[in-house]
């Protein structure tokens, strides 16, 4: 594979199993950002390939030209601070928590349905400007020894000074598709 910002290496989790688990959920969910070609994927599979051993290999959909967008530049793509983790401690339940940051109270962050993390983000944003997030390298993680969580990035569409206004305008719209589909499900 040329692009190596579709391989994740898996190597250093302890509940590999878990987080493969965990990620599969998400297979064209949330779109997914490639630097090195300056791509988002909104179509795609992900594979766990043995011969690749403790890799997952996302795969962009062949037949699906359409759903690839090109010439999104790494200056459009920002990490957010902002995690995703099961709702549950087993992981037996699809329902997701988005982890915010809180500026004020002893605590730091804290974990709230993503139906309703997503909502309250929505609300601070200007309606130009919605929060579109998607996943890049390295974005799987660990947040303890037992649970699997994926950060977060955000698509600014304002740095996407190559792209006409409709292309502009569809990958929001796409982006923002399968971010309600995510955060309807349970």
């Amino acid at each position: 594979m040329d692009n190596n910002d579709l391989v994740w290496d898996l190597d250093s989790f302890q509940k590999r199993q878990r987080a493969q688990d965990f990620v599969m959920g998400f297979e064209n969910q949330l779109c997914v950002y490639s630097g090195s070609v300056e791509q988002l994927y909104t179509n795609y599979n992900i594979f766990f390939p043995k011969e690749e051993n403790r890799k997952l290999v996302i795969l962009p959909n062949p037949y699906a030209h359409h759903d690839t967008f090109y010439g999104i530049t790494e200056d459009a793509v920002k990490p957010t601070g902002l995690f995703l983790v099961p709702a549950d401690s087993t992981g037996a339940s699809k329902r997701l928590n988005i982890i915010l940051p809180l500026k004020t109270g002893a605590e730091s962050k804290r974990a709230v349905p993503l139906e309703i993390g997503l909502n309250l983000i929505q609300q601070k944003r200007p309606k130009d400007k919605p929060f579109l997030p998607v996943l890049v390298k390295g974005d799987l993680r660990e947040l303890d020894a037992e649970t699997p969580c994926l950060h977060l990035h955000m698509l600014n569409l304002a740095y996407l000074p190559r792209l006409s206004p409709l292309e502009v305008s569809d990958i929001g719209r796409v982006v923002l598709k399968r971010l309600k589909n995510l955060s309807s499900r349970k």
